[in-house]
């Protein structure tokens, strides 16, 4: 029986671990860009918050962090041959490097653009060659891996393939954009082939699953249209192609209560879809959120994110605009205890108020920027803000 003395311990514990939280995949724990962590600081010194330490020697790549129980997992490129690299999250001590893909270089950047997923005790990688593995999160040890590319007879799209793969029940989900192979099930212990669907071809954006009457969904963003398909068989139930420019469709969906958010640029626009037993609806598409090489984020009513290269607040059930500001420049962003985190292709970082009412800006810094711009979006684990800029890796102490 606890005495009254042992009860403000409890709840001391319980505030302390109120903020701590993983993001194990590609746009955290629930692939929506949202960290539940709370007891963040509201604003930044000067230079930005505290830096903990700093990694150099990642190699050339967008890939972003996924971070879980202690490590930070990453991947790279140097000379010919692409990698996993695993960290102490904590120190920023290397664990581990293992081989992925063959290199890749194209005029806009090289190396791997996608983020690994952490599960349980493997992590699952996907080179922009389309090696994708499957390895031991303690050890870097591969357990199984093959080329989705090559396999399916696909092809590896002009700026590599980017997504990341989506692990969920007991499959991988992944999008080779082949003739009769445009999206994959695998199952995630072997990589045996549990279905192939449809044939378009593939695009830079990353799965989703979803539940939708009472069954489970998968919604892929490809090269031609978005497509819902049942989760266990594959089957092609709904398409929808107005939202599709043909020439680089990179935004990962945003499912919430039935409904589904895309966008894509090259003066496109965004839709919102109504999503039923029966299929998928059009609830309206416009020309005012234009997300490129980033994704948006919804908190409560609203999604923030960048239409184009101006930073957009949009009402996510009717696409009214509340306001746009210009500030870090064209970026990226993720959300976190009432702020919005943004990262300009320049290096510049904000700590912005999440507020339909307008725009307010609490903290900038910047950090220094290389050859490439800085298209890797910001990750928030265990209190920890880490930024990428190509071969550095920044990790900053955020905590309140």
């Amino acid at each position: 029986m606890l005495g009254r003395r042992a009860i403000p311990l409890v709840y001391l514990l319980a505030c302390t671990l109120a903020w701590a939280a993983d993001w194990p995949q590609w746009r955290g724990p629930n692939r929506d860009g949202v960290s539940p962590e709370t007891g963040l600081l509201d604003s930044w010194p000067k230079g930005g918050p505290p830096l903990l330490w700093k990694i150099h020697g990642l190699g050339e790549g967008y890939a972003a962090a996924a971070v879980s129980g202690g490590r930070l997992y990453i991947q790279g490129q140097q000379g010919d041959e692409e990698f996993v690299l695993a960290f102490d999250s904590n120190t920023g001590k290397q664990l581990w490097r293992s081989q992925t893909g063959r290199q890749f270089r194209e005029s806009r950047g090289y190396g791997p653009r996608g983020t690994p997923s952490v599960d349980g005790d493997r992590l699952y990688a996907l080179a922009a060659d389309g090696m994708l593995v499957c390895l031991e999160t303690a050890t870097g040890k591969r357990i199984w891996g093959f080329n989705i590319v090559d396999r399916f007879h696909g092809q590896v799209l002009h700026w590599g393939i980017s997504e990341s793969p989506l692990v969920d029940g007991d499959r991988v989900i992944v999008t080779p954009g082949a003739a009769g192979a445009a999206v994959v099930a695998l199952d995630k212990m072997n990589g045996k082939v549990l279905w192939t669907s449809q044939s378009d071809q593939a695009g830079y954006s990353s799965p989703v699953a979803f539940d939708v009457a009472g069954s489970r969904k998968v919604v892929v963003f490809t090269g031609e249209a978005a497509i819902g398909l049942d989760f266990n068989s594959g089957r092609l139930l709904w398409r929808y192609e107005r939202v599709a420019n043909r020439t680089a469709d990179i935004a990962t969906p945003i499912v919430h209560d039935g409904q589904i958010f895309l966008s894509s640029d090259y003066g496109t626009g965004c839709a919102l879809l109504k999503v039923s037993a029966a299929g998928a609806s059009e609830v309206y598409f416009n020309r005012d959120m234009r997300n490129h090489y980033s994704t948006s984020v919804l908190v409560g009513d609203y999604l923030y994110g960048f239409s184009s290269s101006i930073l957009t607040a949009m009402k996510f059930q009717t696409g009214e605009v509340a306001w746009r500001d210009r500030s870090v420049g064209k970026g990226s962003l993720i959300y976190a205890d009432r702020h919005l985190y943004c990262l300009g292709e320049e290096g510049v970082v904000g700590l912005v108020e999440a507020t339909p009412a307008g725009y307010r800006e609490k903290s900038r810094f910047e950090i220094p920027k290389g050859g490439f711009p800085t298209w890797s979006p910001p990750v928030i684990a265990d209190g920890k803000l880490y930024l990428r800029e190509q071969d550095n890796l920044y990790c900053y102490n955020i905590k309140r």
